[in-house]
């Protein structure tokens, strides 16, 4: 197979495109009944390790989520591992206690210890923590700083996880030690707290590399829809994470993601239709 493209984040190389994981762990953003379709699936060991798999056979190799939940995920990876020889990156994205108190503090070193533990490169504080963290009078984030010096403790390269955009301006603005930042961008604006256009103007302003996610708008857009789009209008040294729920998935999913980069048309199956017309194919 052709290795997917890859840039540098942090000293890090890393894939273009990074395995996501809510159609592993259960987050579909549409339903319950869903949630539970993707947990009866994902929840067996040989399932999750043929998704991810299919990743790997393009060299993609960087995987982002919750990891250090407890989950068959990190037993596939391990087993990935040993079978292609080299380390899969993981990008953890904890969510810690940002609590201004002692016991606050020492829990967040806890969270993000077991991030360590866990073996993940990346530490990228949840953005339902940092975001916390903002005041919007001062454009600052306070006491960041604290949190980013517990991740350069144990050794991972700090970032943040961004559904309000402001986590990226002011981190920018105030320099904080972040070499990467995830972002919510999406042709639909799914999610996204301002309009598409602002948010395109944010990552290409942005001072590090952006991980964008939901770049199908949580299955509310089409893979070649989304993925056209984002890989479109993001630059050279961002990425796109994508999750897949099947290796079928994965496959189309980067074969669209090529054709985008490469300026070609995607070589895709037909779809099924029960009357398809003369020029359907």
């Amino acid at each position: 197979m052709k290795e997917f493209p890859r840039t540098t984040v942090g000293g890090v190389s890393v894939s273009r495109i990074i395995m996501g994981t809510n159609w592993i762990y259960g987050y579909s953003h549409t339903g319950a009944s869903a949630d539970k379709q993707i947990l009866k699936r994902n929840s067996q060991l040989e399932n999750v390790r043929d998704l991810l798999d299919a990743y790997m056979q393009y060299g993609i190799d960087t995987i982002m989520g919750p990891m250090s939940n407890p989950h068959v995920t990190m037993d596939a990876i391990k087993e990935l591992e040993q079978k292609y020889g080299r380390k899969i990156i993981i990008i953890d994205t904890p969510i810690i206690n940002v609590d201004d108190t002692a016991e606050g503090r020492k829990e967040a070193e806890k969270t993000i210890k077991r991030s360590k533990e866990i073996g993940a490169t990346f530490c990228l504080i949840h953005h339902s923590s940092c975001e916390q963290l903002i005041n919007k009078n001062k454009s600052t984030m306070d006491r960041l700083p604290d949190y980013l010096s517990m991740i350069r403790e144990n050794d991972m390269v700090p970032g943040l996880s961004a559904h309000m955009p402001e986590v990226i301006v002011y981190s920018d603005l105030n320099n904080y030690d972040v070499e990467t930042y995830i972002q919510i961008y999406n042709c639909l604006g799914f999610l996204m707290q301002v309009e598409v256009e602002y948010i395109n103007k944010v990552i290409w302003s942005a001072k590090k590399p952006v991980m964008t996610i939901k770049p199908m708008a949580a299955g509310r857009t089409t893979p070649f829809v989304g993925l056209n789009f984002s890989f479109n209008t993001i630059r050279e040294k961002d990425m796109v994470t994508t999750g897949c729920f099947t290796s079928d998935e994965v496959h189309e999913v980067v074969e669209i993601s090529f054709a985008a980069l490469e300026r070609r048309q995607a070589d895709l199956e037909g779809r099924n239709s029960p009357n398809k017309t003369s020029i359907m194919m």
